[in-house]
């Protein structure tokens, strides 16, 4: 006898900041964020950085209809909390398109596309010449 699974939808969203690549899984629920297998508090320490996560939720007032799930990868902190408002903004739209023109006006659907520059030769960075001594 095989045991049937209520079926429940599942909006994906994929989310880019600087090298960080975060993909998002939503499913109505209770507004319980998961990210890598942790919690949110857990892995993200700095109530910045979960305000951030949490900003494209509060702005379309669907904290608590929703679970997260996330997976992220690559780039620091900062970028990571990035990518992740980035796919949930995307998620979210998924779910319904009225949530767009709120989260266009904020800038949550437009990728941030600033990257690190590549360091030139003859210079000690991307820009940073070496110090210059008149004799």
């Amino acid at each position: 006898m095989a045991i049937k699974k209520k079926a429940t939808v599942t909006y994906v969203g994929t989310g880019r900041r600087k090298k960080s690549v975060a993909r998002v899984f939503m499913t109505p629920g209770t507004g319980v964020i998961t990210v890598n297998g942790r919690s949110l508090e857990d892995y993200l320490p700095q109530a910045v950085l979960r305000m951030v996560v949490n900003s494209p939720l509060v702005l379309t007032e669907t904290k608590d209809q929703f679970d997260i799930k996330i997976n992220v990868a690559g780039g620091g902190y900062t970028g990571q909390a990035g990518a992740m408002r980035h796919g949930i903004s995307r998620a979210l739209l998924e779910a319904s398109a009225d949530y767009r023109p709120v989260l266009k006006k904020a800038g949550f659907l437009t990728r941030d596309s600033r990257e690190k520059e590549r360091k030139k030769y003859g210079l000690k960075g991307a820009r940073r010449a070496p110090q210059y001594s008149k004799r």
